[in-house]
């Protein structure tokens, strides 16, 4: 469950579904099955579409609950004519508290680059949000035995130029692109040596602060593998994708994180 007194993140990555009502819903049926003690060991994030944002945060804050709220995006600049985008700072009015950057999916459906990624990290840690830097090889890189040399240039290229006093405010999700909605996962072994290979390149450059990062992992989890990857020293929580959009397997994903 990570080392450090880390305290694990568990998030739900909604993606393109459901309208606002739904969102209201899956969240407040998510709040009946968990506990005070989930919360006091886990925080619990969920991250429904921009259309649902202001809807979620409305039932979090009537209600009380203890969920906290992502964003699945962002554009790095506060203001300005960039017709559908999303700014952080529009993002903090809505009291979230995490925003992914560099989603595989973005990656590769919207041509995001590393360079993309970082301004987005920059401009989400500027706005007071935490960014959620996404990392990941494909199936090519990783039988091709390129895998350690491609997220060493991710995680470099998302965190270039970050202050090292800002370091341990960042979350870095990896998800290995060829497991992500296709039902297959990393080994926990092989997810435990990457997050750890992670955390040490992040060390090179930043010491110590390398310790403070949560790295969550990201890739078809469940209720059936989340034991395992949840025992890892390196590994702090995960990036939810299709199962977060049912609370009982979201739910149980997170006692399993304990």
């Amino acid at each position: 469950m990570g080392g450090m007194n880390r305290k694990p993140l568990m998030v739900g990555n909604w993606k393109m579904h459901g309208a606002h009502l739904e969102a209201i819903q899956r969240v407040q049926k998510l709040s009946y099955l968990l506990d005070p003690g989930d919360y006091d060991r886990v925080d619990v994030a969920v991250a429904p579409p921009f259309t649902s944002l202001r809807s979620v945060q409305t039932v979090i804050e009537m209600d009380r609950l203890p969920i906290l709220i992502a964003a699945q995006n962002m554009h790095w600049e506060e203001a300005g004519a960039y017709t559908g985008e999303i700014s952080a700072p529009m993002l903090a009015k809505l009291s979230v508290s995490y925003v992914i950057a560099g989603h595989s999916e973005r990656r590769r459906l919207f041509g995001e680059d590393d360079r993309t990624v970082n301004r987005k990290v920059k401009a989400a840690l500027s706005a007071g949000l935490t960014p959620i830097a996404a990392v990941g090889e494909t199936i090519e890189q990783r039988e091709a035995g390129e895998a350690a040399r491609v997220l060493r240039g991710q995680i470099s290229g998302a965190l270039a130029r970050i202050p090292t006093e800002d370091i341990p405010r960042l979350v870095v999700a990896y998800e290995p692109v060829w497991a992500i909605g296709t039902g297959r996962h990393a080994d926990p072994s092989d997810a435990q040596e990457t997050a750890s290979a992670l955390r040490e390149s992040i060390r090179k450059r930043h010491g110590n602060a390398a310790d403070r990062v949560r790295i969550l992992y990201g890739g078809s989890i469940n209720p059936g593998n989340a034991a395992a990857l949840m025992a890892k020293r390196d590994i702090d929580g995960g990036l939810v994708g299709g199962a977060s959009l049912d609370p009982h397997t979201f739910a149980s994903c997170v006692r399993y994180w304990k």
